[in-house]
Formats: structure tokens, C-alpha cells, sequence
């Protein structure tokens, strides 16, 4: 693979070495956080010696749809979007687990904190990544202190730049105060999600999670956990979680192109079931790397291979 500032990116309407995709300070998504974004998996299977990229269609459909709460003008067709990451992705000769991560910004140089009548572009470009929270070992986690945005606020329904200074001030909140991730309560009261995950508990052998009307991002790696549990027969519920059921879940987990499946040790530092990873939890992450990385044929539909 090349050098990572030579990695080829696609920066408004070129391909350019990463180090080169530079914007102005004057960018309008700069100074006002108007700009939407995808995080895309790809996974290498070093057996096979290729690279599988994971729901590629489910993020094109997302990135549009947030562009579109943002009046945005991106129109690319899925074809064309395929094509540029893969060919980025071919042309760095992309042979390790990688992040891509698709944007579309207001570009316009000019003042004013507003969406309409602003121009805007697209670009994405590519980064290795292995994990984003730690999958193996129980990740400690807080309720935060701050709280999740709200739908009339900053839509969390759309990856807004602008919206995820709400999650570092909590991500930040947390690990200062010697803890691995947050959780976000909505305005309700009602557990969110973390910082940048989505979020699963356990109880008497149902999986429960919350609803896409709790503030939350709909998470296509979410959704696949859903679909992957159905599958396997386990019962599932989408319904508000009280902070306190936190606490006497059997099993919780975060999700995310991120943090893929990460469980859960102690949550304000009560134990979580038994202090390690549930039976449950462990059967959904391990069905899930072997989707991912290309080893279970059932869920083909769901991967682009690169090479």
C-alpha cells in the first residue's frame, strides 16, 4: 500500500492524494458544522485476499437521506458512489480492515448560519481501522450528564457534523472521569445511545433495544444486528429503556460501523450480569465478524468485494 497521505481520496469531482484534499478556512461546514457524513467498514480476508465492504448500498441511502434534512443537493446515483470507493480503494491496493468515510459539506465561502441557497460538494476518502472500542474486553461505561439532542434540536437522524460536539462533550465527560464510552438519556429520561454507538441490553433472554424515536442514529449496523437476531430466533423488542434497567440487564452491548459489537462490564459502575460477556452478546458478535469478513454466504447480499 502506498503511504497514507499519498492514499488516493475523490475531493470535489477528482481523485487527489489525501494530502491534498485541503478546504478553505472560510467553508461554510466549517465554521458552521453544515456537513453530513457516512462511516463505511471494509473488511480483509487475508484467506481469501480480498477486502469486503459492508452494506455499501444501506450507507449511499443513509448519506442521501441525511443530505436531504439538510437541504442538500447531492444527487449521485448509487452506481457512481460504487464506483469511487471502489476505486479508491482498488487504486491504494487497500489490503487491511479499513474506514471510509463518505461527506457531503456546504462549500460555499461565505457568513451566514443557514442551508438554503448554500452549494455544496462531496468527497470521501479512506483510512485503516481496526477497532474503535475495545471488542474483547468489557468496556466500562457512565450515564452522562449531558443530554442527547433531541429530533427539533439537531436531528440525530441525520450524521450532522454540528451534532457530534454533543458527543464529545460527553465522550469526553467520560473518559476523563476514567470511564471507556457514555450513555446519552433523552429529553424524556429514556436511554439513547452512546456517544457514537448504538445500544442493546439483555433481560430474560429478550433483546431490547431502543426505538428510532428515542434520539437516536439509525444505525444500519443496528439494523443488521436485528435482522441477525431474528434469524437466530431470539426474541427482540424496540421500546424505551429506563436508565435503571441498566443496571439489572443481563448482557449489554454497544453497535456501530465504529465500535462493530462491544459488550459491556458495568454501567456506573454496577456489574453487568456477571461481569463478562453473555452467552447472547458473544453469539451475535461472532455471527457478525463472519458476515463482515465474508465467511458466511448467507448474508452475501450485504457485502461489496473489492477485488
Amino acid at each position: 500500500m502506498l503511504n497514507a497521505d499519498e492514499m488516493p481520496c475523490y475531493f470535489q469531482g477528482r481523485y487527489v492524494p489525501l494530502k491534498d484534499a485541503n478546504i478553505n478556512i472560510r467553508t461554510h461546514a466549517m465554521q458552521y458544522g453544515t456537513a453530513v457524513f457516512g462511516g463505511i467498514r471494509g473488511y480483509w480476508n487475508a484467506e481469501k485476499k480480498n477486502l469486503y465492504v459492508f452494506r455499501l448500498h444501506d450507507h449511499w441511502q443513509r448519506l442521501r437521506q441525511s443530505g436531504k434534512i439538510m437541504q442538500m443537493h447531492w444527487q449521485m446515483e448509487f452506481e457512481e458512489f460504487e464506483q469511487i470507493v471502489l476505486k479508491i480503494l482498488r487504486d491504494g491496493n487497500w489490503q487491511c480492515n479499513v474506514y471510509l468515510r463518505p461527506v457531503i459539506y456546504k462549500n460555499a465561502l461565505e457568513l451566514s448560519p443557514r442551508l438554503h441557497n448554500v452549494t455544496d460538494d462531496f468527497s470521501v476518502y479512506a483510512i485503516p481501522l481496526n477497532d474503535y472500542l475495545d471488542t474483547r474486553n468489557g468496556l466500562k461505561v457512565c450515564v452522562s450528564s449531558w443530554t442527547r439532542i433531541s429530533d427539533n434540536q439537531i436531528p440525530t437522524r441525520a450524521k450532522a457534523t454540528g451534532g457530534y460536539i454533543n458527543s464529545a462533550l460527553a465522550k469526553s465527560e467520560a473518559i476523563q472521569n476514567g470511564f471507556d464510552e457514555a450513555i446519552f438519556l433523552d429529553v424524556h429520561g429514556n436511554v439513547s445511545e452512546g456517544s457514537a454507538e448504538n445500544l442493546f441490553i439483555v433481560r430474560n433472554g429478550k433483546l431490547i433495544t431502543a426505538t428510532v424515536t428515542d434520539s437516536i442514529l439509525e444505525g444500519i449496523t443496528r439494523r443488521s444486528i436485528l435482522e441477525i437476531a431474528q434469524n437466530l430466533g431470539i426474541v427482540v423488542i424496540e421500546r424505551p429503556i429506563s436508565r435503571t434497567e441498566l443496571y439489572v440487564a443481563d448482557e449489554a452491548f454497544f453497535s456501530g460501523t465504529g465500535v462493530q459489537v462491544a459488550w459491556i462490564s458495568s454501567v456506573d459502575r454496577r456489574t453487568i450480569g456477571s461481569g463478562t460477556i453473555g452467552a447472547l452478546t458473544e453469539k451475535l458478535q461472532n455471527t457478525f465478524f463472519k458476515i463482515v469478513t465474508g465467511e458466511d454466504a448467507a448474508y452475501s447480499k450485504w457485502q461489496t468485494s473489492v477485488y
